[in-house]
């Protein structure tokens, strides 16, 4: 046990006029919403990596943060952390979490060093979820902080940092599958490029595609039945990734024939990035067939770049919950906080008090889109407008016609398309119905 919670309460559902901020006001993880309990809607999980391990740093000034388990240099550090983490687990009510190996253990002077410190924490890991029923959304390797990985982790032009690639996403998978984690999440930080002077596109990209294989072929070898999940974003810190968006990873799994075995956690800040929104990857994803789960967090829009903060804007989710649900839901895959403290925001209240927010926001948002689901007028309407593809000839037409049939359907039918209104504002003015 720590101390660093000691004064919080566990946070319980109040209603949402209840006027204690350590209280959830819309999200009841028992209230059924479209046959299901919320908390199995909504899956949520604690990102290790923001919530513990980052130190409040920024480009322009370090660390501002003061933890009991800093410095994070040793194992009895880490098992402090993992003590610590466990109880805010506890307190939120939260049933999954995620992390990178490098946030949890310390770097050895050597690889063989760093596998043992995280086969430890794994061990530790293990008692502290059996002892209280959290459960692992997903694993994943940081290939991206630590210095060999500054040219990138699989996609680097050094073929020992490669294999170093290899045997790090090794141990990872390992300690996911020990723990029964029900997702392991390649994220490629650095794999891309900062200038196309020094870069060999075609060969970057074909080492991606054989790490990734060699990942399938493993996971398959261990009999992890977990989901396999890659993380689209398009720059930052590079100039560009490989990773851009869903449809770029789609056709990456396409080219090594992947796209059986490999589907994407989609972040709310890395869509906005690369110029779509939220729900344009989520619905991709999915109309594709790859969809499988999300990081929730927002972006400062003012800033441009990847702030990572929590959501807060119900509109926003409710658009998103509402290609999830149309989805089909959450299967292994979940909502993932990968939200990060402002650096003013110095105490374990506003760690507490960002997920307690956070949490009711996407409660609301899921209520709102099961809410125009069930109403079905937004799926009506847009039935409607694709309505004349229902037609025997319109399926003949899209399956079996050719540029001569459609020119004599034209010329002997007197054809004379009319446009029609796509109602817009009357589709947005129906969603704020709801929202």
């Amino acid at each position: 046990m720590t101390d660093f919670f000691n004064d919080i309460p566990n946070i319980a559902y109040e209603g949402p006029e209840t006027d204690n901020e350590f209280a959830f006001r819309h999200y009841d993880p028992d209230e059924v919403v479209m046959g299901k309990r919320m908390e199995d809607h909504l899956r949520f999980a604690v990102a290790y990596w923001h919530s513990f391990a980052w130190e409040g740093g920024d480009p322009f000034g370090g660390r501002t943060f003061e933890r009991p388990w800093y410095p994070q240099d040793s194992m009895e550090m880490a098992r402090l952390k993992a003590d610590a983490a466990f109880e805010m687990f506890a307190r939120l009510g939260q049933p999954f979490f995620c992390f990178h190996d490098a946030d949890v253990r310390p770097e050895g002077d050597s690889f063989a060093q760093s596998a043992a410190r995280l086969d430890e924490i794994t061990d530790y890991f293990g008692q502290k979820m059996e002892a209280t029923g959290t459960r692992l959304l997903w694993g994943t390797a940081n290939l991206f902080s630590h210095r060999r990985f500054m040219a990138g982790a699989a996609t680097n032009p050094d073929p020992d940092v490669f294999a170093y690639t290899g045997a790090t996403i090794k141990s990872c998978l390992d300690a996911t599958h020990r723990l029964g984690g029900e997702n392991y999440v390649m994220w490629g930080g650095r794999e891309g490029y900062e200038t196309l002077l020094n870069t060999d596109l075609a060969r970057e990209r074909q080492q991606a595609g054989r790490m990734l294989q060699m990942v399938v072929d493993y996971k398959h070898k261990i009999g992890f039945t977990g989901t396999l999940l890659i993380e689209p974003k398009p720059q930052e810190p590079t100039k560009h990734q490989y990773d851009y968006d869903v449809a770029t990873v789609y056709g990456f799994l396409k080219d090594f024939g992947l796209e059986g075995e490999v589907k994407v956690n989609i972040e709310q800040g890395h869509a906005i990035l690369a110029g779509h929104s939220f729900e344009h990857e989520l619905a991709l994803a999915a109309a594709l067939g790859i969809f499988g789960s999300i990081d929730i967090n927002r972006n400062d829009y003012q800033s441009g770049w990847d702030t990572d903060q929590f959501p807060v804007n119900v509109p926003e989710m409710a658009l998103a919950y509402y290609e999830v649900l149309k989805a089909g839901g959450f299967t292994t895959g979940g909502t993932n906080f990968d939200a990060k403290l402002r650096r003013q925001s110095l105490d374990a209240e506003d760690l507490i008090l960002a997920h307690v927010g956070g949490m009711d926001a996407c409660a609301r948002g899921l209520k709102a889109a099961a809410a125009m689901l069930e109403d079905g007028t937004l799926e009506r309407l847009r039935a409607e407008r694709y309505a004349g593809w229902d037609t025997e000839d319109a399926q003949a037409l899209l399956t079996r016609a050719t540029l001569e049939h459609c020119d004599d359907c034209v010329r002997k039918g007197n054809l004379d398309p009319q446009p029609r209104s796509g109602r817009q504002e009357r589709l947005e003015n129906l969603v704020n119905r709801f929202v």
